[in-house]
């Protein structure tokens, strides 16, 4: 490999408000080769998420920051091109967090060997990868959904939203997803089975729009937007109501902080119980996660949507459109061939 070239994203700078180009740098190698007990790995498809803003900021949080100068990390998938390490062989898929490049050189440790044939590679990024463990753990075990439940879904076009409308509608319930576009709301109803859906851009006032279409009111808020969604959940809960929160998405390149939601006080009267998430914590649902994904993908209740662009020198342009709504559904770089071997 020593004559191959790989690609790599460096973080280059911290940015202040909404990331830039230039807070990122592209750089090029030559590909390494594996030592004792280590693999090579060809990346196919790489992730961009919204928690990776988060990363970009100097302070303590519940994963260590990005470093300036390194390569950037996030998820990804690929195959197995050269091993030393007897628990993986060329030829193996696997996922890992050693994207934002070409190529990872590896000790395997941090990978997990994925079944290609349950689902297309890239879908190991969104519905059978973290998005998809992070809808399904946010669902049923934080927000402790009960079948034929009324459930209101913020961001429900994205790679975390998609899956969290699919499983309620799986388990029973009444569903109504909010986007930002009508392309995007009409995939909601047609294809994610939505009963009801709110183009929150076009709806006018959007307090008024949930309670329409939750005449009864929300037993489960999941919460991916904050501001202005949050306001509107909290105005429309059922008693007893849960708020998964798993992001605020709106919120990530404030440069001051927001003013808090005004009707926080609904959460004495109606009992409500808010609770943030965050997915790691529930790493031992996945087992029973992978099994029901399987099954409801072979029903077909299971559906997904990508939005891909093609080459590692476009990833930070791709993550930085996931703050202007430029994804529909999982945004994924693709940086390789599927099959690499």
């Amino acid at each position: 490999m020593a004559n191959r070239t790989n690609r790599e994203i460096l973080f280059k700078s911290r940015p202040a408000g909404m990331p830039s180009p230039a807070n990122f740098e592209l750089v090029e190698k030559p590909v390494p080769t594996p030592g004792a007990g280590e693999i090579l790995v060809r990346n196919s498809y790489m992730s961009v998420d919204p928690y990776m803003r988060g990363r970009m900021t100097d302070r303590a949080s519940y994963v260590d920051g990005f470093k300036i100068g390194e390569v950037l990390s996030g998820g990804a998938v690929g195959q197995v091109v050269e091993s030393n390490n007897d628990k993986f062989k060329p030829g193996d898929y696997v996922s890992h967090f050693g994207g934002w490049r070409e190529w990872y050189l590896t000790s395997g440790a941090d990978c997990q060997k994925i079944d290609p044939s349950l689902a297309p590679l890239s879908a190991w990024l969104g519905t059978f990868g973290m998005p998809g463990l992070t809808a399904y753990a946010g669902l049923i075990d934080v927000g402790q959904l009960k079948d034929g439940e009324r459930v209101f879904v913020s961001a429900a076009s994205g790679a975390v939203g998609a899956v969290v409308c699919q499983i309620a509608k799986n388990k029973g319930c009444y569903v109504v997803g909010s986007a930002g576009s009508d392309d995007k709301c009409k995939w909601l109803k047609d294809v994610a089975r939505c009963d009801e859906v709110i183009n929150y851009k076009t709806c006018g006032d959007l307090t008024a729009a949930v309670r329409k279409a939750f005449p009864q009111g929300i037993d489960v808020y999941f919460e991916n937007v904050g501001g202005e969604h949050l306001d509107a959940a909290l105005a429309n809960m059922r008693q007893n109501g849960r708020i998964p929160v798993c992001g605020m998405i709106s919120q990530y390149n404030d440069t001051t902080p927001p003013p808090g939601p005004r009707n926080i006080i609904m959460t004495v009267p109606l009992r409500l119980m808010i609770k943030g998430f965050i997915v790691s914590d529930h790493a031992n649902l996945m087992p029973a996660f992978i099994a029901d994904m399987g099954r409801w993908a072979k029903e077909g209740k299971m559906k997904w949507h990508e939005t891909i662009v093609d080459g590692v020198d476009k990833a930070p342009d791709a993550f930085i459109g996931l703050f202007k709504g430029a994804n529909f559904g999982k945004m994924i770089v693709r940086v390789g061939p599927d099959k690499a071997v």
